[in-house]
């Protein structure tokens, strides 16, 4: 049975009418076509879903769309600036090469974003840790952890 949504997406309103066993994945990468929120293992294990809804982390493939009704969400195109300039945590990932495939890369920023929102001075031990719900197949995590590292400060700042 169709159920109508609305919530707030990277700024904007949108409304429509889905399934009810919709997940929130799903809406955003096919109702809404933003697919820099990625589909991995269905399941909340890997993060390549994450997004952030009401400033919080969590994992779309988890919910289904209407429990986001009425919320606040950000995705990864909405992390940069509006003129194009990247976020200082995507920045840092630029700068550090911390990515390869680039697939788990969406996830692991939104995540890190969150990450520095909760620990504005993270240590390496911190930020390993933190990252256990994010699989990345080739990189070793290493210059993702230089790159969080990096960036903190910046995003610490932005408060």
């Amino acid at each position: 049975m169709p159920v109508k949504v609305s919530m707030t997406v990277n700024g904007k309103p949108v409304a429509a009418e889905v399934e009810e066993r919709t997940l929130l994945v799903s809406f955003i990468r096919e109702h809404l076509r933003l697919t820099g929120t990625h589909v991995g293992c269905d399941t909340a294990q890997c993060g390549a879903c994450t997004i952030h809804m009401n400033g919080n982390a969590v994992k779309a493939c988890n919910m289904l769309a209407m429990q986001a009704e009425g919320a606040d969400i950000l995705t990864i195109e909405g992390v940069a600036a509006a003129d194009g300039t990247l976020h200082p945590m995507q920045e840092a990932f630029r700068e550090h090469h911390a990515l390869q495939c680039g697939f788990c890369t969406p996830g692991m920023v939104m995540s890190a974003i969150d990450l520095v929102k909760r620990h504005p001075k993270p240590t390496e031990a911190v930020v390993r840790a933190e990252l256990d719900g994010n699989f990345c197949r080739c990189t070793g995590y290493h210059n993702i952890v230089k790159a969080i590292l990096d960036a903190a400060p910046k995003v610490a700042a932005m408060r």
